[in-house]
């Protein structure tokens, strides 16, 4: 139907088209305007109603079109709304049966959640059920062991009657026979036990006394000897002075330079003192410091080999040589820290410990000397069951203050003790430390480890060597203690100052006084001298009669 509506309108529509063309035609004629055509006046008018005719016409066609348009587009709109109204009932029957889905998915959700959750509930009222069975058990068990402890608490209490009746009438008897109160053979008996018990307690103690000293003594000489063979130490004497060796005496003159310049720059940047004498080929460099020392005798020695020595050459070379001797020091500290199995150290701490490889105490390294004393006292630890570890720390660090002892005022192992405090080490090392040579009392096993293992390195032969007027003015030492006393004799210092010989006069002094002349000797000795080891001291008291036959 719409088809035949839009063909019989489009038919319409050309009618009216036609129509119009037609009046237009009319209007054209009327005006004359048709080329060169001209009409009669009297042939006007028929063709002015045809062209009227014609307008309406085309008027009642245009509004018929007009009514044809509009039916249609109102038959469009409404199968537009039927369709709209379909599509959203079909959405909605769509969404009603997700949303149906969605509530049936959840309310089976929700009864699987409630059956678990009530199992679970179950479950755990039959644990609590077989619990309080388990408790209502035991308690029942306990009632019962508390009830048969009450019965045998009743029996021993009539026991203990029975039987403080029984030694009543015992002791009445005893009392009868013995015609004695009870305090009274109380007291008898425990003064005999008294007096045999202080008996056997004495002739006990000095027995164990007496075998205590005997493997005391063997034990220690059996600990310290094995210590000493262990530790294969080499003589770690060493020297103090520095001396350079010069390949010809020209050489000193461009030491000292033009007016002095060089010398003076090289003492000023090193802070050592060069001696340049009559010594042949050789400068002497003199200084407290010895990593001063140190540096001095490398930038010298390369200056000399180099060839051109003046101020600016010098301080490179000072600069360069403290920088390798900066080098070494943290090696030396490392290799020593490595050696004796000793970690976790402060890296200040290992830097003072290189510095000790350029110290020297009485021709002894001091480097060498901290590694033998940690090795010593590690191993005479590990013997008696004490702690091997600390003792070797200690061992290794006890000297650590001699670094800078000639920066610091002080003894060196107080010095040494406050370095290791402010590095935060462990308090037993520390004491160690302050203890090895009696800066304070020695109250750990470790530390009088540590002191007899500087004295056993200290002391072996080889070791140590000091100056011939130093020994020298020690042995008049010893022989004017010993020879100050009265009723001495004679006085030889023996062994070079390790033993001396006192000779006393018998009339004046007995068996039991060489005793306390023997003790008074020591004791002056350890608070007047200061010496490696010990020093045995023998008295020696003897009556001669001579008489000649004549």
């Amino acid at each position: 139907m719409a088809a035949s509506t839009g063909f019989i309108g489009f038919n319409l529509q050309r009618s009216a088209k036609g129509c119009c063309a037609a009046g237009l035609l009319c209007r054209h004629w009327a005006r004359g305007e048709l080329g060169g055509c001209t009409l009669i006046e009297g042939q006007v008018f028929p063709y002015v109603v045809v062209a009227l005719a014609s307008l309406g016409l085309g008027y009642l066609i245009r509004r018929f079109l007009g009514e044809l348009k509009k039916g249609s587009a109102e038959q469009q709109a409404r199968s537009i709304i039927e369709e709209a109204e379909k599509l959203a009932e079909a959405k909605q029957r769509e969404m009603l049966l997700e949303v149906k889905e969605d509530i049936h998915r959840l309310r089976t959700e929700l009864d699987r959640e409630s059956r678990e959750r009530r199992l679970e509930l179950q479950r755990a009222e039959n644990r609590n059920i077989q619990k309080e069975e388990a408790l209502d058990r035991k308690l029942a068990a306990v009632e019962k062991r508390e009830e048969r402890i009450a019965q045998r608490e009743a029996e021993i209490e009539k026991l203990k009657r029975e039987i403080e009746q029984i030694k009543a009438e015992q002791r009445k008897k005893l009392e009868e026979i013995a015609d004695l109160t009870t305090e009274q053979a109380r007291q008898l008996l425990l003064d005999e036990v008294r007096k045999e018990t202080e008996h056997e307690a004495a002739a006990m103690i000095k027995s164990v006394e007496i075998r205590a000293r005997d493997e005391a003594d063997k034990r220690a000489r059996e600990i310290v000897s094995l210590a000493i063979q262990r530790c294969a130490a080499d003589h770690v004497v060493d020297t103090t002075v520095s001396v350079v060796p010069l390949p010809n005496d020209e050489m000193k003159g461009r030491i000292i330079g033009r007016e002095g310049r060089n010398i003076r720059a090289l003492e000023t940047l090193t802070g050592i003192d060069l001696i340049i004498d009559d010594t042949p080929e050789a400068v002497i460099l003199s200084g407290f410091d010895p990593v001063r020392r140190e540096v001095a005798r490398i930038a010298l020695e390369r200056l000399i080999s180099d060839g051109r020595i003046h101020p600016a050459r010098i301080e490179e070379m000072v600069e360069k040589a403290r920088k390798e001797v900066e080098a070494v020091i943290r090696e030396e500290g490392e290799k020593a820290a490595f050696d004796t199995g000793v970690h976790g150290l402060h890296p200040e701490i290992v830097r003072l410990l290189g510095r000790l490889k350029y110290r020297s105490s009485y021709g002894q390294n001091v480097l060498q000397h901290s590694i033998e004393v940690s090795y010593l006292a590690a191993m005479m630890a590990a013997e008696l069951g004490a702690d091997e570890n600390l003792a070797r720390r200690a061992g290794l660090l006890h000297d650590i203050g001699k670094a800078v002892d000639h920066e610091v005022e002080g003894p060196h192992a107080k010095i040494g003790a406050d370095i290791l405090k402010r590095y935060h080490e462990s308090p037993q090392v520390i004491h160690a430390v302050l203890a090895h040579h009696d800066e304070t009392e020695a109250k750990t096993v470790e530390a009088c480890l540590v002191q007899a293992a500087d004295a056993i390195s200290a002391a072996r032969p080889g070791a140590r060597r000091e100056t011939l007027e130093a020994y020298i003015k020690r042995l008049e030492k010893l022989e004017e203690i010993a020879g100050s006393l009265e009723g001495v004799d004679k006085v030889y210092a023996i062994q070079a100052g390790r033993e001396i010989r006192v000779m006393v006069k018998p009339e004046k002094i007995d068996d039991v006084a060489a005793i306390k002349v023997s003790r008074d000797i020591v004791k002056r000795i350890e608070e007047e001298l200061e010496y490696p080891g010990q020093i045995k001291v023998t008295v020696i008291r003897e009556t001669r009669a001579v008489e000649y036959a004549k």
